[in-house]
């Protein structure tokens, strides 16, 4: 088994509204009662549209590199920081998924080179991850009225971002919308770091 170095990072991806951002708080206040130093990156999708990139079905070549660019300075300063653990909201596959998504919904297809050099990119960050956490699109689990979403494009995420991850054999731990399968991530995430916390 790996030892990873301080701090431990905990990534979670999955398509939008399948519970990423409250699994990562009860993983974060999990940790915190254990006296862990936590520090959780984010909100990257509403920083690229805040700065004019484009997000969802739109999403380019450019907005995907932004995403995974910045996702991998957000966790650098978090790290410098001192924090213990890392919570990686939108692990790298994840900006990944949503561009391949985005292709197939616009029936688009991106140059070959282009294509590898982002799946590269996201690569490098895989081995940096003491535990990933993948949600599962579950059709049945009502969405936010608040969001206009697309259920096509929702789905096509949920598509590709098990497909990378099974085509490059990343380990991961998927996470349904189950009680059960939640609790069980946030318990494997709070093994890991008490574990690695007294290596």
């Amino acid at each position: 088994m790996v030892t990873h170095q301080p701090p431990i990072r905990i990534g979670v991806l999955g398509t939008h509204s399948t519970g990423k951002t409250t699994l990562l708080k009860r993983i974060q206040m999990e940790l915190r009662g254990h006296g862990l130093t936590v520090a959780r990156t984010g909100r990257l999708a509403k920083r690229a549209a805040a700065i004019g990139l484009p997000k969802m079905q739109h999403h380019t070549a450019a907005s995907t590199e932004w995403i995974i660019t910045q996702g991998i300075a957000d966790d650098i300063a978090a790290a410098a920081q001192g924090a213990d653990v890392v919570l990686v909201d939108r692990a790298s596959f994840d900006a990944l998924a949503y561009y391949h998504a985005a292709l197939e919904y616009r029936g688009e297809h991106s140059h070959r080179l282009e294509r590898e050099r982002l799946r590269l990119l996201a690569a490098t960050q895989a081995p940096k991850y003491g535990l990933l956490l993948a949600t599962v699109l579950d059709p049945d689990v009502p969405v936010d009225q608040s969001h206009d979403y697309d259920h096509r494009y929702r789905l096509l995420v949920d598509r590709h971002v098990h497909g990378l991850l099974a085509e490059d054999g990343i380990p991961h731990q998927r996470v349904t919308s189950d009680h059960e399968s939640q609790t069980r991530a946030i318990e494997r995430a709070l093994q890991l770091c008490l574990q690695e916390a007294v290596v």
